[in-house]
């Protein structure tokens, strides 16, 4: 019983599931801009759907209609989250931060810190 109670407990766990959360409800915002666009697109040039398009009797229309809201949320995620989050994260200086040390580095400036303090 205490393994499992360690399991429940542990930090990660919880974050992960936070996350969880977080994601499924993020899901539902992104795609409720997509169907926002495919909606500007049917007004432009029609509704973009294929749902009962059957050349030769097989049923592609679903796929090629999910195809194409899966190219929106592709294109929304990227320009909506991905870039402006990198654009943050350089502008805050983020980036760079830790980028190309080792762990000798690290456990070196520790070290060094550690001497400084006497």
């Amino acid at each position: 019983m205490k393994g499992f109670k360690d399991f429940i407990l542990r930090g990660n766990l919880v974050e992960l599931a936070v996350a969880f959360v977080m994601a499924a409800a993020f899901g539902l915002v992104v795609k409720a801009f997509v169907t926002v666009i495919m909606d500007l697109i049917g007004k432009a040039g029609g509704t973009p759907n294929f749902s009962n398009w059957t050349p030769g009797d097989v049923h592609v229309g679903a796929l090629l209609t999910e195809l194409v809201a899966f190219l929106i949320l592709a294109a929304v995620v990227y320009f909506f989250v991905v870039k402006p989050y990198q654009l943050a994260r350089t502008r805050l200086g983020m980036d760079n931060e830790d980028q190309g040390k080792t762990e000798v580095d690290v456990l070196t400036e520790i070290r060094d810190e550690l001497r400084a303090r006497g």
